[in-house]
C-alpha cells in the first residue's frame, strides 16, 4: 500500500461475513415456492431488492410483495427466515485483524444491505463475537438502506467521503464485486477486489 493511505473502506458480505446466495433458492422452495428462479427474475425486474437496499420500502412491503407474487399464504416470519438464509458466519480471523488495523488506519464500512439482514447479522455478531454492533470495529458504518443509495452508484461513495471527511486518494476500498471496485476506482480510490479465496488479513497492503 502507498504510504499516503490513511483510511480503509470495507465491504461486508464476502469480505467480513461469509454469504451464499445459492442458499436462497432451497430456502424458498421449503416454503413451497417452486418457481423461485422465475419469481426472483420478476421481483428483480420491479426493483424490489434494490428498493429494499435503498430504504424505499419497509420489510412489511417486501414480504407482502413476495407473498403476492408467489401466490402463497406465506407468513412474514417465514419469508424473512428464507431471505436471511444467504447470511452465514463472520470471518473471525478477519474481524480480529480489524482491531489491529484500527491502530494504524481509520476504518469504515460500506455495505449494500437492508433492515432485515442488518438485524440478522447483528444477531450473528452477538452469537459469534459477543458484540452487539459493528461500530466497535469501525470509525463509522455506512449502510445503503439508511443512506438511500447503493453501490455502485457514485452518490454513495461521494456521501461517504464527505461525511467521513476523507479523500478517495488516501482510502483503500476493498469489495468482492468488480462493478463496485470499478466505480470506486473511477473516483480515485485505491482499490482491491477480494477474491473468494482471499482474506483481508492476508493482503500485502497494510503497514502495521
Amino acid at each position: 500500500m502507498m504510504s499516503t493511505t490513511k483510511n480503509i473502506l470495507l465491504d461486508l458480505g464476502a469480505v467480513l461475513l461469509n454469504i451464499d446466495v445459492n442458499k436462497l433458492k432451497p430456502a424458498f422452495e421449503e416454503l413451497g415456492v417452486n418457481n423461485f428462479d422465475l419469481l426472483h427474475e420478476q421481483l428483480t425486474a420491479i426493483h424490489l431488492f434494490d428498493d429494499l437496499e435503498t430504504g424505499k420500502i419497509t420489510a412489511d412491503v417486501f414480504c407482502e410483495t413476495i407473498r403476492t407474487a408467489s401466490q402463497l399464504p406465506l407468513k412474514n416470519a417465514n419469508i424473512i427466515t428464507a431471505w436471511n438464509a444467504l447470511l452465514l458466519d463472520f470471518r473471525t480471523d478477519t474481524m480480529q485483524f480489524l482491531t489491529q488495523l484500527s491502530k494504524h488506519y481509520k476504518l469504515f464500512l460500506l455495505s449494500n444491505t437492508n433492515d432485515i439482514h442488518l438485524e440478522q447479522f447483528y444477531k450473528q455478531l452477538q452469537n459469534q463475537l459477543g458484540q452487539s454492533s459493528l461500530d466497535v470495529y469501525f470509525d463509522k458504518l455506512y449502510y445503503s438502506h439508511l443512506i438511500g443509495c447503493r453501490k455502485p452508484d457514485a452518490a454513495i461513495y461521494h456521501f461517504v467521503l464527505k461525511d467521513a471527511g476523507i479523500t478517495a486518494e488516501e482510502t483503500l476500498f476493498i469489495d468482492d464485486l468488480e462493478t463496485n471496485i470499478s466505480a470506486a476506482s473511477a473516483l480515485g480510490f485505491q482499490t482491491h477486489q477480494l477474491k473468494e479465496y482471499e482474506r483481508v488479513e492476508k493482503l500485502p497492503y497494510f503497514l502495521l
